[in-house]
């Protein structure tokens, strides 16, 4: 018997070391790393332009290179001697000669087998810009290689790529030199449109770009000038607008619920509102009205500055799909936004008799399952909610528009989610029918941006603030003052007004020494003991989140501290007073979202931005726009002059075409080329569509249909 009991467990470990999977091969590793840089076709490889270039075609001597300041030189020498030193740290100190004189090679970060190359008598080949030390000439962390005398130099200036980590540039190099041996080269653009663009034939032009003869241009390189950069850029707009080009054809192809009703809801709705339109307000409204009777469906941005009143044109046009009989969905990127939307506009829709569901991650298990009955009933006519709105048990049963809030934070595969909500799977392609979406945005997008990346978007926009909105005055403030804005919050406080204090982070980082959210309030309790001081951040059950958010809104919280939690949606008309702790932290969009908290009301509101010197350039221009401007479009525009079109964006999840080499600002002829050329070619030349497409996006084009 006990033979027979170790028979089985004698199998079992045998058929559990069979089953272990093997562990990857270098090469695979390095696929992984090359697919997360986005490198998945060889094409893609090919398309990896260099950022910049090193010339390693020439070698000065150590006595000349020591007399060349402010760029990088190369030189090359025997060690003479190599040791690691421990003041004033851990470091490498290799020396090197030739027959000029000696330099120093300082290593701050190095291992042990760099020590071993070293060794004395050993020829290098090094690579930096020189300054003096203490020792004489140096290069600090050059870029080196061991080379034998008389090893022969590159006949070409040397790539230098955008890596990822784990990639160094000699495997970056092969892959790409590797890939150019196997891609179809074939022009996408004929000779007769090349010679009438003037452009460079598709492969010269990337031959040249990874493989530099020394004596070109290097300036009209660096600042991609080039006739083979023009090519690239080119190549980059026109595939970019194709596709959003292609991605509106489509779309207008595709059936949608005609939502023609404009009936007892929405009369009484607006009705009902204490106030009137604005003309800017009634102006989109017409628009979306319009579209939404279409039988193609609406993909629409709303843009607005903050307190524009995006949200009750978003209402109307929800009760236009509801007095057209379907549902509508509204899906905000956090719960307090969500929350917003959902007590403002179920306080108007609800006393009409619409039936509105709320539908959050929070909510407890038994209230998530009735709120998802209900909606896949039918019975629930308007659902407002955040990402839960998305998971795969929500189930429709007859949406006919989607709407967005602050659309561009989300991702595009989640925008496509909710979209797909609307689609019948058990219909015919033919019959298939798709919501209407309409995406809004308070952070504005300038024209030439949303003509760019939104080709395929209808773009509103509600350029006018309604009366009664008092402007904001904003002040820059030195950290140092701290003690004066305390006691401004303070008399604002007995004043009768609410302030908002808002920090960067929520808790002690070393990387950033920053005053944080729970340091703060505990010390305005302290400094304050007169006042109710509220905090609200992020980590906090959005329960807890939502009972301070409450208090603040009916007054009881004077004070309320706060990460960029409260950014958007929230609405206090009583706060007049923002206090923004390192103010140089924040981006522009922020910074003006922040301080649309307040002036919401009647009183003359104040938003002081605090800040910690010394400031960089970057900061310094920030602060000063925010200083000097209150309008949003104006701001957005200084915006895309600092940080570039795809930061600006949100390039990692807009699922836009980023520009990776092309500029908005100083490429705009080639821009209006591009997209000329695309109108044409979808008119007349499908097939150079096709293989334009297909070589520059790839898998990527279904992204942009969203």
């Amino acid at each position: 018997m006990p033979v027979l009991k170790k028979k089985p467990a004698t199998v079992a470990k045998k058929t559990s070391k069979t089953t272990k999977s093997a562990a990857p091969t270098r090469a695979e590793k390095i696929d992984d790393k090359l697919i997360k840089l986005g490198l998945r076709s060889d094409m893609d490889k090919v398309l990896h332009l260099p950022m910049r270039y090193e010339d390693e075609t020439e070698i000065k001597s150590i006595g000349e290179a020591g007399f060349i300041f402010g760029r990088s030189v190369q030189v090359e020498g025997v060690v003479t001697s190599c040791e690691v030193a421990f003041r004033p740290r851990r470091q490498l100190v290799v020396t090197i000669s030739d027959d000029t004189g000696q330099l120093v090679m300082r290593f701050l970060n190095f291992y042990g087998s760099q020590v071993k190359q070293m060794a004395e008598g050993n020829r290098v080949r090094a690579r930096g810009e020189v300054r003096h030390g203490f020792f004489g000439a140096e290069m600090v962390h050059p870029s080196y290689k061991m080379v034998l005398e008389g090893a022969p130099l590159p006949a070409a200036l040397t790539p230098v790529y955008p890596a990822g980590e784990g990639l160094s540039q000699t495997i970056l190099r092969k892959t790409i030199m590797d890939a150019m041996t196997r891609i179809e080269w074939r022009d996408t653009l004929n000779d007769k449109l090349r010679g009438e663009l003037d452009l460079m034939s598709f492969e010269p032009a990337v031959r040249l770009l990874h493989n530099p003869p020394p004596d070109i241009d290097e300036s009209a390189l660096a600042d991609r000038s080039h006739a083979a950069w023009v090519r690239m850029k080119f190549d980059e707009l026109l595939a970019q607008q194709l596709s959003m080009k292609r991605a509106q054809m489509a779309r207008r192809a595709k059936g949608a619920a005609v939502l023609p009703t404009i009936g007892k809801l929405s009369k009484a709705f607006l009705k009902q509102l204490p106030f009137s339109l604005t003309g800017a307000q009634q102006r989109v409204l017409e628009e979306i009205r319009a579209d939404l009777k279409q039988s193609f469906p609406m993909q629409r941005l709303l843009q607005g500055d903050v307190g524009s009143g995006k949200t009750v044109v978003a209402a109307l046009a929800a009760a236009q799909a509801i007095d057209s009989g379907f549902q509508a969905v509204l899906m905000a990127p956090t719960e307090i936004l969500a929350d917003q939307h959902f007590r403002k506009i179920a306080g108007w829709m609800e006393p009409l008799g619409v039936n509105v569901a709320w539908l959050t991650g929070s909510l407890k298990k038994k209230e998530k399952l009735e709120a998802k009955e209900r909606i896949e009933a039918g019975t629930a006519q308007l659902i407002i909610g955040t990402h839960a709105l998305i998971q795969e048990d929500v189930q429709f049963a007859k949406l006919g528009l989607v709407i967005v809030d602050e659309q561009h934070r989300f991702g595009v595969g989640q925008r496509l989610v909710l979209r797909n909500k609307g689609v019948d799977i058990n219909a015919s392609a033919q019959q298939q029918t798709i919501p209407h979406q309409l995406m809004m945005s308070a952070t504005p997008i300038p024209r030439t941006l949303a003509m760019t990346y939104y080709a395929d978007l209808e773009v509103s926009v509600i350029d006018e603030l309604p009366p009664g909105r008092t402007p904001i005055v904003t002040r820059v403030i030195d950290q140092n003052r701290r003690d004066e804005v305390i006691e401004r919050v303070h008399a604002a406080a007995l004043e009768g007004r609410q302030v908002y204090w808002v920090c960067p982070l929520i808790e002690e980082s070393e990387a950033l020494q920053l005053q944080t959210a729970t340091d703060t309030h505990q010390t305005l309790v302290e400094a304050l003991p007169d006042l109710q001081v509220g905090l609200v951040h992020g980590r906090m059950k959005p329960a807890e989140k939502q009972q301070v958010m409450d208090a603040f809104t009916r007054g009881e919280i004077h004070l309320l501290v706060a990460t960029t939690v409260i950014e958007v949606g929230v609405d206090v008309p009583n706060a007049s007073l923002m206090v923004i702790e390192h103010a140089e932290r924040f981006g522009l969009s922020q910074l003006h979202q922040l301080r649309g908290r307040v002036g919401r009301g009647s009183a003359a509101s104040v938003c002081l931005l605090l800040y910690q010197g010394p400031l960089g350039m970057i900061a310094k221009q920030r602060l000063r726009i925010m200083r000097e401007s209150t309008d949003g479009f104006e701001i957005a525009r200084k915006d895309l002059e600092i940080r570039g079109p795809g930061e600006f964006l949100g390039a990692r999840q807009s699922g836009q075409a980023m520009l990776r080499f092309a500029d908005l600002e100083t490429d705009q002829w080639l821009l209006d080329r591009a997209r000329d050329l695309a109108q044409t070619l979808l008119r007349d030349d499908m097939a150079t569509v096709d293989a334009h497409l297909a070589r520059w996006l790839g898998a990527r084009e279904d992204y942009l249909k969203v």
